[in-house]
């Protein structure tokens, strides 16, 4: 049996998830072609005569040298292990050099938490701001954290003291900031941005709000990404144009001229790929010694690396989402997703892009990170949160692929909060290139001496945030125990109602006569949906549908499964996905026809959990969704009551995609 016929397919819901993906068998998935030649692997050509001027000389393949002790300083879950609350949906997570978590929320509020041996630790919570923060920024030294919002101030706050130090008003609406000052400088700079123009300001932090200087000249679009080298003294730069620049923040506000190796002229780099590619960055991170800088861009969703010096591409990465449809469906992605969820989560894909009712798009506080070592990449996607080693240009690791959440905005911690002392040795002399360092790391941790057994132990952790969750989540290095998955989620706030599940009353099952039919309506609580059936193509699956209809067997049954942009369901007796019978109490077969297929919305086809396990579980399509082909048989379609499909869609669903509110099936008449 194949691995795609072991994993649960798409429909029912499985009460058994996937067995988890070891290291190994991601970091054999390419994410996509490396740009270096030199990374081609000489197994994916046949035999070949050997060149004359080759020399008999096999090319070998790039390693990382130490990649599995540096991965044994990154986490490696494929669930969270803790989460904690805001009120609202959180947008940024922040990990500062001096060890605190800060977290904001768009509904203005901001929370300091303190790392600690295990896990963190809550220390304060501010009301920042009445309106959307929109931007925020830690220091280079972690001393000063900034906070712009659309109410049109900034505030500032002493970190290490957790104090709110300075309010700032702007007289303007902002649009991102970032601290410019080199680390132990006794002045802290904070560049702001406007929305509305090309201008950026530099302001004391600790001054009293009026700008130290104006740049104007800089940039011909509105200024939305800044990141600051503490190691060179240069701010990088993004406007909503496309155009990337590097500038010094002393007058004259220009490209340094006195580091060695920078590049001179802006032709000689490829920082115009943004403005070629029409897209632009939505973070710039750059890598812990300057070298190099990570971007994610939207719409086109690609991973690129710079280096930081020459402003050249050493590597690209697709993250698109033609990209990911193509490798699910020929099966050559880091995981397979069942293709239900697969479904749910590319909705969710083309929702981030999207402005919501509050203006917000969400897919802009996506970003990527560096490790400590500058040798592998973390960001979000569709799959799960992937760790790719850019020197041999492979994913290594995937974090969070049983989860739910779609990840968005992510910060790494990877220090010892205690006895610091011999882990800093060991990182320092990791870095520097001694021979010394395996045999002083081998006797550290083989020692019996409990003392130097926990100086070596750390507590690498990642935070990130959610799409649309008020929650941010912690991956460790430690699953949650399975007696406690339900308490992983930590209520430190009073939880809203949107977090409240209603269990609905499961009505009794019937079965009734088989009979077949050409149409069908389904009477709702919100409407009548009017369907067209196939019993020509699908004859047990019309047969099947028509006889629990006219049996009364889908009264009081409700929509258990609504996910926008996506599909609709129903016919589960229990209301959770896992129930449901045919009108022969046993499965029956998938029925497929090249006359049908998923390539429009409204189209009825039933739920499976693999094939040849159909029941009553049914769906209704709201968009095209090729992918589900020859895996779900398709027995209808709707011809009339499209705005009542819609509408079910739009209703609040909880976290596991159930309507806060019954929808309940009335009845079901066949003709």
């Amino acid at each position: 049996m194949s691995s795609e016929q072991n994993a649960p397919v798409l429909g029912k819901r499985s009460r058994n998830g996937d067995a988890a993906l070891e290291d190994d068998d991601v970091a054999k998935t390419t994410p996509d072609p490396p740009l270096d030649e030199d990374d081609d692997d000489d197994d994916d050509v046949g035999p070949m005569p050997m060149p004359a001027e080759a020399g008999g000389a096999k090319k070998k393949r790039k390693v990382l040298p130490h990649e599995r002790l540096y991965l044994e300083h990154l986490p490696n879950t494929d669930q969270y292990y803790k989460s904690f609350m805001h009120r609202d949906t959180i947008n940024f997570t922040v990990v500062t050099k001096t060890e605190f978590v800060i977290t904001t929320s768009v509904d203005g509020h901001l929370k300091l938490w303190k790392k600690q041996d295990d896990g963190i630790e809550f220390v304060k919570h501010y009301r920042a701001h009445l309106n959307p923060i929109v931007a925020v920024s830690a220091s280079a030294d972690g001393q000063l954290f900034a906070t712009v919002s659309d109410d049109g101030s900034a505030k500032v706050f002493d970190v290490v003291n957790f104090d709110m130090i300075n309010i700032i008003k702007l007289g303007y609406v902002p649009l991102t900031c970032c601290w410019v000052h080199k680390s132990g400088q006794a002045q802290g700079l904070l560049a702001v941005s406007e929305s509305k123009s090309n201008k950026v300001h530099i302001y004391d932090g600790r001054g009293d709000g009026k700008p130290l200087e104006t740049i104007e000249t800089l940039h011909r679009f509105p200024v939305h990404i800044m990141t600051f080298s503490d190691k060179f003294d240069t701010v990088i730069s993004a406007d909503e144009g496309g155009f990337v620049e590097y500038w010094q923040p002393i007058e004259p506000f220009v490209l340094p001229k006195n580091v060695a190796g920078m590049w001179s002229y802006k032709s000689e780099t490829d920082l115009y790929e943004f403005k070629k590619s029409k897209s632009t960055p939505t973070c710039i991170s750059l890598s812990p010694n300057s070298s190099s800088f990570v971007t994610f861009s939207l719409p086109d969703r690609q991973i690129r690396v710079f280096n930081f010096l020459t402003g050249k591409m050493t590597r690209k990465y697709d993250e698109s989402l033609e990209a990911i449809q193509e490798m699910q469906q020929a099966g050559t992605a880091a995981y397979k997703v069942e293709d239900m969820e697969f479904g749910r989560r590319l909705a969710v894909e083309r929702e981030l892009e999207m402005p919501g009712p509050d203006g917000l798009i969400h897919g802009r506080w996506s970003n990527a990170i560096w490790d400590e070592t500058g040798s592998f990449i973390i960001y979000p996607t569709l799959l799960g949160i992937k760790v790719l080693n850019v020197v041999t240009n492979r994913v290594v690791r995937l974090l969070g692929k049983d989860e739910a959440v779609r990840f968005l905005n992510i910060s790494l911690y990877q220090g010892a909060p205690a006895k610091k002392g011999v882990t800093t040795m060991v990182c320092e002399l990791l870095l520097t290139g001694y021979t010394l360092r395996l045999s002083i790391i081998k006797a550290m941790v083989t020692s019996a001496n409990p003392i130097l057994a926990n100086k070596a132990q750390r507590d690498p952790t990642l935070f990130c945030t959610g799409f649309k969750r008020g929650r941010f989540y912690l991956f460790t290095r430690s699953e949650p125990e399975d007696n406690k998955v339900g308490e992983r989620d930590v209520f430190n706030e009073r939880p809203t109602r949107d977090e409240q599940t209603v269990a609905a009353a499961a009505p009794a099952t019937r079965t009734g006569p088989a009979a077949v039919a050409d149409s069908a309506t389904i009477h709702t609580t919100v409407g009548d949906m009017h369907i067209r059936l196939f019993p020509q193509q699908a004859p047990k699956a019309v047969e099947n549908f028509v006889g629990h209809a006219r049996s009364g067997y889908f009264e009081g049954i409700i929509f258990h499964r609504v996910i926008a942009k996506f599909m609709i369901q129903t016919g589960d007796p229990l209301g959770d996905g896992t129930g449901g019978t045919s009108i022969w109490g046993r499965e029956f077969e998938d029925e497929f026809s090249d006359d049908l297929k998923h390539d429009r919305p409204y189209t009825v086809s039933m739920a499976n959990a693999g094939p040849g396990t159909n029941g009553s579980q049914f769906f209704i399509t709201t968009t095209a969704t090729p992918w589900l082909d020859k895996k779900h048989t398709i027995f209808g379609r709707v011809i009339s009551g499209y705005e009542v499909v819609h509408n079910i869609e739009n209703v609040k669903v909880n976290k596991t995609d159930k309507p806060y509110e019954d929808i309940k099936i009335i009845n079901v008449d066949v003709e």
